[in-house]
């Protein structure tokens, strides 16, 4: 698949993954445009590049179909990145997932079908393979049941996409991400760690039983990942795991952003428990072997992923 000639609307291009797609786009001279509402975006991510003039933002929100279909307007690819990423959320607001991912993403397709857009590519998640018995997890694994909202409103999404790309002869590309961490990450463990031990240098409480082992892969490979597969993938619909070669335990984490920090003796305190939240996964590592055999490999193991993201975050980048 060549993009070369393409207008590219990134929704969420303001945030953490969006940024750095949009990074690489401008960088290869791309047309861009930016569709955030900056609910969760930081337009301190793109801001450099409101002089460009392949560069175009618009503060505009996905459950508003009118903004959508006028931001769609000779669009050639498009690159849905725009979700609420916090999983823990569905468990005390069960309507969130249901509005900013599967209403947003319904609004997007039929923006699409309107002005006869052909291209979408999705970033997905490891959570709606839920508590898989099979590790590492291939594409191909089923059923699919996932156990957070988040997991299945992605997994909502991913059906709508399949569907549309089936039924008005588009084409899209699905990514399920393994834990996506590194510069500008503004949430997730490492984020809550180094929040609580500038709180409290001495202890750090970490949820669950910290013996969770997950897949965590530094941004920088993950957009690589996407970019490589859009370029080497042409099927209607192209599912694909994005992740590292290895997992990571929660107190291991721990231990490495207490070390970044150059803090010592911290008493570890866990909350109890296989899980650290209802509808999280204890055990997840996907398998990247289909993404692999194209030619594709990470950079970054989870460990060296997490260290460069502590770092990251401790520097203010």
């Amino acid at each position: 698949m060549s993009i070369d000639d393409d207008i590219i609307l990134v929704t969420g291009g303001a945030g953490f993954i969006g940024s750095h797609i949009v990074d690489k786009l401008i960088d290869s001279g791309k047309q861009v445009i930016v569709f955030d509402n900056l609910s969760s975006g930081n337009i301190k991510f793109i801001e450099n590049y409101f002089d460009e003039p392949n560069f175009t933002f618009i503060n505009g929100d996905l459950l508003n179909i009118n903004e959508l279909k006028e931001a769609c307007k000779d669009v050639n690819f498009i690159y849905h990145v725009a979700a609420n990423p916090d999983v823990k959320l569905g468990a005390s607001d069960t309507r969130i997932h249901f509005d900013q991912n599967i209403a947003a993403t319904y609004n997007l397709l039929e923006a699409m079908r309107i002005n006869n857009v052909k291209n979408i590519a999705f970033t997905s998640t490891s959570t709606v393979y839920g508590e898989a018995k099979e590790i590492p997890t291939p594409e191909n694994y089923g059923p699919l049941i996932p156990i957070s909202l988040y997991g299945a409103s992605k997994l909502a999404c991913e059906a709508l996409i399949t569907s549309y790309s089936h039924t008005f002869d588009m084409k899209s590309w699905i990514f399920r991400f393994a834990n996506i961490i590194g510069k500008r990450s503004n949430h997730g463990i490492i984020f809550d760690f180094i929040e609580k031990l500038r709180n409290d240098p001495n202890q750090l409480e970490i949820l669950g039983d910290g013996q969770q082992a997950k897949s965590y892969l530094h941004v920088k490979d993950c957009v690589d990942g996407i970019f490589f597969a859009i370029s080497n993938s042409s099927d209607s619909v192209n599912i694909f795991n994005i992740g590292s070669k290895d997992t990571i335990k929660a107190t291991q984490i721990g231990e490495i952003v207490a070390e970044e920090m150059k803090l010592k003796n911290i008493e570890f305190s866990y909350t109890g428990g296989k899980r650290g939240w209802k509808g999280d996964v204890p055990r997840m590592a996907l398998s990247i072997e289909k993404l692999r055999s194209l030619g594709w490999n990470p950079t970054y193991s989870s460990e060296e992923s997490v260290k460069e993201t502590v770092r990251s975050i401790m520097s203010g980048l």
